[in-house]
């Protein structure tokens, strides 16, 4: 029996066919049966590829794409006590070479000096510079972070974070000392009458109250694990606290206002190499998650 041939279409001739939609089934990336609007399954059910999870472009697309990276996190560690040592490189050099910015904070120093801020309470904030004040605050806690690292740890290397705090203590005269001499700048009218030698930036007091009183407040926050909120309270406390400091050390004739700038520059240099190992060890004692 022969078969009837069938006639062959070209690809001039031949018709598109639309695709033709079954009964009871729909298409994979259509609407949901239940009319969410998703491009989910027709069942309803959620799908099963990262896909579904997305949210949609802007013109409807499948998804947004992932987020770009932000820089390394040596970068950003890297940037404060970059900043720090460029700032009091800068202020080193106007003081040393009797640049313009010398000249205005002589004109400040004198003007802050002879205002109507309380003299007594003056002298009662630039005493919390002395090494007899601040030293006994860092010394008590060290004492209260040993306890307390070596109940955490169980008795076990309990002593770096103590030792930090002391070297960072002990960096404030190896740094300031030479600077000072280095630099050689005479004091404020009050102390030069007084017979003080020359050598007054940066400001001994304000880098001894902004080291001792940082790294106390890093080893208490170390030790306690505290929250947010209390890291705020205690960091604005501490800004106040040498704030205070610097204005009441200018107000009383004691050195000028860069001298203190100078002082807060490094100090945010030292405190930086103390508080890196620090957050490393905290995040090395915190327990681990659910």
């Amino acid at each position: 029996m022969n078969a009837t041939p069938r006639p062959q279409e070209t690809a001039d001739t031949a018709a598109p066919a639309l695709p033709q939609l079954r009964s009871g089934r729909a298409f994979a990336h259509t609407t949901g049966a239940s009319g969410s609007g998703h491009p989910h399954r027709s069942d309803g059910r959620s799908p099963h590829t990262p896909r579904g999870a997305r949210h949609p472009g802007p013109h409807g697309g499948p998804g947004t794409t992932p987020p770009v990276p932000g820089p390394p996190a040596w970068t950003r560690r890297g940037l404060f006590p970059a900043l720090c040592v460029l700032l009091l490189a800068f202020l080193t050099w106007q003081t040393a070479s009797h640049g313009p910015l010398r000249a205005l904070d002589e004109r400040l120093g004198r003007t802050v000096a002879h205002s109507g801020f309380p003299g007594g309470l003056a002298r009662f904030l630039a005493d919390l510079g002395n090494v007899t004040v601040a030293l006994p605050v860092l010394l008590a806690a060290i004492a209260v972070s040993a306890l307390a690292t070596a109940r955490a740890r169980r008795g076990r290397r309990w002593w770096p974070p103590a030792l930090g705090a002391a070297l960072a203590m002990a960096a404030v005269p190896a740094l300031v000392v030479p600077l000072k001499s280095w630099v050689g700048r005479p004091g404020p009218p009050e102390m030069a009458a007084s017979g003080a030698h020359d050598g007054f930036f940066p400001s001994g007091h304000t880098a001894t109250a902004a080291v001792a009183y940082g790294a106390a407040t890093l080893l208490l926050l170390t030790a306690t694990h505290a929250g947010r909120r209390p890291r705020a309270l205690a960091l604005g406390a501490y800004v106040l606290l040498n704030a205070g400091v610097g204005i009441g050390l200018v107000r009383c004739g004691y050195h000028w206002p860069l001298d203190v700038a100078g002082a807060w520059c490094l100090s945010g240099a030292v405190l930086w190499a103390l508080a890196l190992p620090l957050t490393r060890v905290t995040r090395a004692d915190q327990p681990p998650g659910p």
